[in-house]
């Protein structure tokens, strides 16, 4: 009866609890419903509470991630708690261990959006996190779901990107016990925040100097990284046209931001990562319609990935050797931009027709594609962008599409995105759909139709990797590449468990887990 009360408690008189640190707890436990444990780490008996739930009496086992929040539970050390219990669901130990990391995020992080929403009452509070399950998915989770983007003045929010001084976090989140896998996953964690914010911050304050000045200021320290800011002029001089038609509509100047990381034997080929930039896409003088026009934003998606996933990286001190190059402008429709059926020359001197100005991810692609490849003669490319509408048709939220010319490649890219519940689907990267982007004036154009459009879009792309083709005498190609399409997954229109709707930062923690793997 006291825990029915106890529960009872919660939920009427939330918003005014208040928790005393100097006598109280906060506790985040993972259970399984058929056996809660009387005895936990912390002295709660986990038993008699989730007894007292609903969810003890339904006629199956709570869902993952149901959960139920306890005030004044006692301790063995008699300190009145709050206790979050949370439901690992049916059958966890059965399951495959991708499929049980998946459980515990989804758990954990209902858990800590519970606790998360209690309010004023627990602000400045240490919540103690059992992650003995698996301690890199329990730091993903609690990381992710403390997530809250806003840019209200009351109370001031931590994004603001002139605030003075850092605003803390609301609450400090702790496992239960010290482990090596909840520091790796509070990094991943992190970093992918990290690419949230960089989407989430609105086109004013997030322009492509914007951009280079704030990631020079997330890798102040850093050990083994430089970085160089590329200017217009540096462009012009290495003939990229196709990367600087897209900003002549603009008065906001473009930037090719690069990233060196050594953490690999000066001698080893690198791994290369292009992301994407353009920091607001109006579209060009194909304009957008207006609805939702705002999420474009979020166009640098890509962009914000590999600077994120390369900011881990190097904190992490992965062992590779590692470059990253993010093509940064604005798609506006001003005086100068781009016209329908412009025709420009990249650096590799292809000529383009520019048929649609709303696809100028592609043309942003295009130069810094051939100058990486050509520059840094990495072993493996990865780009990443939100490039086509089609993409988001065909795979909707769940999946990033894949356009590879390795098998080796994807299974790399396919047991990241596993192991980390940010999965991949392998699209068609075929030369049938070639004659689509043939134009008629020049070697490429930009669009193909809509038939296929993502599969056309990958195979514009590939037109400027050097070394993708396979060798005249049958060798394999030189340059294992990869086109990720995250169009669909740059933004939950939902949420889920341990994320909040909005953009997502995908695929930072996949991108991370591949290079781990590579390195290794």
């Amino acid at each position: 009866m006291h825990a029915r009360r106890t529960l009872y408690a919660v939920r009427q008189h939330a918003r005014s609890f208040s928790v005393a640190p100097s006598r109280s707890a906060v506790y985040v436990l993972p259970v399984d419903p058929r056996a809660p444990p009387r005895h936990t780490s912390v002295g709660v008996d986990a038993e008699s509470l989730w007894s007292a739930t609903p969810a003890a009496a339904a006629p199956k086992p709570a869902k993952a991630g149901t959960t139920h929040i306890f005030y004044d539970t006692p301790s063995e050390k008699g300190a009145r708690n709050v206790t979050a219990l949370t439901s690992l669901g049916d059958k966890f130990a059965e399951k495959a261990e991708d499929e049980r990391r998946e459980v515990i995020r989804k758990a954990v992080g209902s858990a800590v959006k519970q606790v998360r929403a209690l309010g004023e009452g627990i602000h400045g509070q240490t919540v103690f996190v059992d992650a003995s399950a698996d301690p890199h998915a329990a730091a993903v989770a609690t990381h992710l779901a403390q997530f809250e983007f806003t840019l209200k003045t009351k109370p001031p929010s931590r994004f603001n990107p002139n605030l003075k001084e850092a605003i803390p976090e609301k609450l400090t989140f702790q496992p239960l016990t010290e482990h090596e896998g909840w520091k790796t996953g509070a990094v991943y964690a992190r970093a992918q925040n990290l690419a949230r914010t960089l989407t989430e911050l609105p086109g004013n304050m997030m322009t492509p100097t914007a951009f280079v000045e704030r990631i020079e200021k997330e890798f102040a320290g850093v050990p083994n990284v430089k970085i160089i800011a590329r200017d217009e002029a540096w462009a012009v001089k290495k003939g990229m046209n196709s990367f600087l038609s897209v900003t002549k509509g603009t008065s906001e100047p473009a930037k090719l931001l690069e990233i060196h990381y050594n953490g690999g034997p000066s001698d080893a080929q690198p791994i290369l990562l292009v992301g994407k930039g353009v920091t607001f896409d109006t579209g060009g003088i194909s304009l957008k319609p207006s609805a939702g026009m705002k999420l474009m934003r979020g166009d640098m998606g890509g962009a914000a990935a590999v600077c994120s996933a390369a900011l881990a990286i190097a904190q992490l001190g992965l062992p590779v050797n590692l470059k990253v190059l993010t093509p940064l402008c604005e798609n506006m429709p001003g005086p100068s931009a781009n016209k329908p059926g412009d025709i420009v020359y990249a650096m590799n001197g292809k000529s383009i027709e520019v048929d649609n100005t709303d696809a100028e991810g592609r043309l942003v692609l295009a130069d810094a594609l051939y100058y990486g490849s050509t520059t840094f003669k990495p072993h493996t490319i990865v780009d990443v962008a939100t490039l086509t509408g089609a993409m988001s048709v065909a795979l909707g939220e769940a999946f990033t599409g894949v356009f590879t010319n390795s098998d080796s490649l994807w299974r790399e890219l396919d047991r990241a995105g596993a192991r980390e519940h940010d999965r991949f689907w392998r699209m068609p990267l075929d030369d049938e759909y070639g004659p689509q982007i043939h134009s008629s004036n020049a070697d490429l154009c930009n669009i193909g139709g809509r038939a296929a459009g993502s599969c056309t879009a990958a195979l514009f792309l590939k037109a400027f990797v050097d070394g993708v083709e396979p060798a005249k005498d049958g060798a394999i190609a030189a340059v294992r590449w990869a086109h990720l399409d995250i169009a669909g997954t740059m933004e939950t229109t939902r949420g889920y468990a341990y994320q909040d709707k909005g953009l997502t930062g995908r695929p930072t923690r996949a991108l991370i887990e591949f290079v781990k793997a590579a390195a290794s």
